[in-house]
Order: C-alpha cells, then sequence, then structure tokens
C-alpha cells in the first residue's frame, strides 16, 4: 500500500527551480555575449547566492535536505546496487547527481569572480590576482561548463530513466514537494522554521553583496577596512 508524504520543503524546491532558471539565463548570456556579458555577471552572482544557501541549508534545512541523511558514502552506494538500500530522499546515485552538480557549480560561480574575456567583462575578484593567474580561472572556468553540460545531460536522461521505465515521476516531486511511498517509508518532513530559513537568506545574500557591492575589488583591503570601522566606533 503506497500514502502520500511530503519530503521536499518548500525552500529547496525554490531553490531547484532558481537555480534551474538561473544557469539556462547564464549559459544564454555567456553564449550571446556582446551586451549581455554584464547580464552574465549578474546572474553568476545570483546562482554564487542560490549555492551558498543550498550548502547552509543542508546543514540546517529539513530531513531529506540535509547532506548528513543522503550523502553518497560507500555504505549507501553499496546497499543501492546490492537492492538492499531503502529511503523516500534521494538515492544514494541520485546523491552522487547532486553533489556532483553542486560542486560545478560551485567551481563556476568561484571562477567567475576572477574571470575576464580580455574584452570587456571582468569578475568583481579580478583586481585581486594578476592576469595570468585570472586567464587560468577564466579557463577553469570554461572548462567546469563543458562538464556542467555532461552532468545535465546524465541528469536529465537519469529523469527520463526512471519516468520511463522505473514508472518514478522524479519532477512532480520537485513543484509540489510530495511522493507516493510505501507505508513502511512514511513519514512527513518536520515544518520549515521560518527564521531558519531567513537567517539563511540573510547570510547568502550578505556574502554575495561584499563580494559585488561597487563592483571592484581592487579598493578592499580587509585590514584597513576593519581600521576604518574601529574609527568610526570609537574603538
Amino acid at each position: 500500500m503506497k500514502v502520500t508524504v511530503h519530503i521536499w520543503d518548500w525552500p529547496l524546491r525554490l531553490f531547484h527551480w532558481l537555480l534551474v532558471t538561473a544557469v539556462v539565463g547564464a549559459y544564454v548570456t555567456g553564449k550571446l555575449g556582446g551586451e549581455l556579458t554584464d547580464w552574465h555577471g549578474r546572474i553568476g552572482a545570483v546562482i554564487l547566492g542560490l549555492l551558498i544557501f543550498r550548502i547552509l541549508w543542508g546543514f540546517v534545512g529539513t530531513t531529506h535536505a540535509r547532506f548528513v541523511n543522503f550523502f553518497p558514502t560507500f555504505g549507501r552506494l553499496a546497499a543501492y546496487f546490492k537492492g538492499s538500500w531503502h529511503g523516500v530522499g534521494h538515492n544514494p546515485v541520485g546523491a552522487l547527481s547532486v553533489i556532483a552538480l553542486l560542486a560545478v557549480l560551485t567551481m563556476l560561480a568561484v571562477t567567475g569572480l576572477f574571470a575576464n574575456d580580455d574584452i570587456a567583462f571582468e569578475g568583481p575578484l579580478f583586481n585581486l590576482v594578476d592576469k595570468s593567474l585570472s586567464d587560468k580561472l577564466s579557463g577553469l572556468h570554461a572548462l567546469a561548463l563543458d562538464v556542467l553540460m555532461v552532468l545535465l545531460a546524465m541528469h536529465l536522461v537519469a529523469i527520463a530513466f526512471h519516468h520511463a521505465v522505473k514508472k518514478n515521476n522524479l519532477i512532480i516531486p520537485m513543484l509540489t514537494g510530495k511522493k507516493q511511498v510505501s507505508n513502511a517509508l512514511a513519514s512527513s518532513i518536520p515544518s520549515v522554521g521560518v527564521l531558519r530559513f531567513l537567517v539563511t537568506v540573510v547570510i547568502s545574500s550578505t556574502l554575495v553583496w561584499s563580494i559585488w557591492s561597487g563592483g571592484v575589488a581592487d579598493h578592499f583591503n580587509p585590514i584597513e577596512s576593519l581600521q576604518t570601522a574601529a574609527v568610526r566606533l570609537g574603538w
């Protein structure tokens, strides 16, 4: 007997679809270039903020959003391939996909902060490194994009396989948060703490804003900033 349970919390679902939209936007603006290059950078900032949020939510979010509950350990992978793994969240192979996608997207976002296109675009942290290192990071940025395209293709194939062969729709649960599972595995997630969500959003937004505010990092000196703040506070 199967029952419907709530497994994906709404912050996780919101993150997922905002990330999908942002990645598409970044890809299109990056390929078209020209006047859209600045938008590529802005969307990259959004992606960075979303990734920071997801990493934090992986520790403070609800049950199935937490890394500890789905991280693909050797034991979980072995149980999955033996057919003895049972769960309602990410299966161990799906978890590998999630971790890989997050890792590659993080590499894209971080290298983009230091990248340049030799024409008009320079990442907000470009001036913290020399030109040769920026060029290398720009190359890693392009390489990470190629890896991301492969991972996304595999991700889509896996979704289609689950839908067509295993009769398991992975898209609907990520839209509604609900999934049909056997009665033995039924357990709903706890409610989302609004304060916990807001604090996570504030931290993510503040970190991104601190990097991108003013659009330049060449005038940023952490020691000098602390000294200035101390003087203003009268310390």
